[in-house]
């Protein structure tokens, strides 16, 4: 019998094509992770996004035109983060060459990444200096491993788990087949994580939905376990 996660994956390719086994529905989780995430630092900390780079770019240049509701350091260190997390997903990958065991590993780091970004919260609150560089540090690295491993995995449509500009286009642009499918997941699970992030964040605050990213990606990092390569026999 397949588990939940095969049958999702192989909804999303016609009958019978899907060579990625449940990688598809871990990716689209972790499209909903980083809806939840964003939706945390955006609310929570004045308009900074972990996850959607582009918009730090935007608004980086919102503010050194002088709009005051953007801090340029915040957007400025969570490019930083985020291409630091990026970069070292690489040197993992070279000593991880098994793509699905490097997606448990960096899974599972993220996760711990999360829950001490959830650690800060708890002692020092989101508000001050220090508490705001330490959450955008925490979870901007955290994203950038994402994004990078996800790329790797080379799903179709679901390379990237943040930007869904060109997936809008292409589902919009191009012959549909079952890709439309894969195109309109990656727009829903975004969105998704961004409603339930900004609904918890809303009714608890930010440790609220900084809790269920961390269950998420617990979630994903034993399903993704159980992807990996079993050693031969002895």
């Amino acid at each position: 019998m397949k588990r939940p996660a095969h049958w999702f994956s192989d909804a999303l390719f016609p009958h019978g094509t899907n060579k990625h086994g449940p990688l598809p529905a871990l990716l689209v989780m972790l499209s909903v992770s980083a809806g939840l995430v964003d939706a945390v630092t955006y609310l929570g900390m004045n308009h900074v996004f972990v996850a959607n780079v582009t918009g730090n770019v935007v608004f980086s240049g919102f503010a050194i035109a002088g709009d005051p509701l953007h801090e340029l350091w915040a957007h400025l260190l969570a490019l930083f983060s985020f291409a630091a997390g990026a970069w070292g997903e690489g040197r993992v990958a070279k000593k991880i060459a098994e793509p699905r065991r490097r997606l448990f590993h960096l899974t599972a780091t993220h996760a711990v990444l999360v829950a001490a970004a959830l650690a800060v919260v708890l002692a020092a609150g989101e508000q001050g200096t220090f508490p705001k560089a330490a959450l955008i540090v925490l979870l901007g690295f955290g994203m950038g491993m994402q994004n990078a491993v996800a790329l790797r995995m080379a799903v179709p449509d679901l390379v990237t788990i943040t930007v869904v500009t060109s997936v809008v286009t292409r589902l919009v642009s191009q012959k549909q087949e079952h890709a439309w499918r894969r195109r309109a997941c990656a727009v829903i699970a975004l969105f998704a994580g961004a409603l339930i992030g900004t609904a918890l964040y809303l009714l608890a605050g930010m440790a609220a939905p900084l809790a269920a990213n961390f269950v998420l990606l617990a979630l994903i990092a034993y399903t993704a376990r159980d992807l990996m390569p079993r050693p031969a026999p002895q």
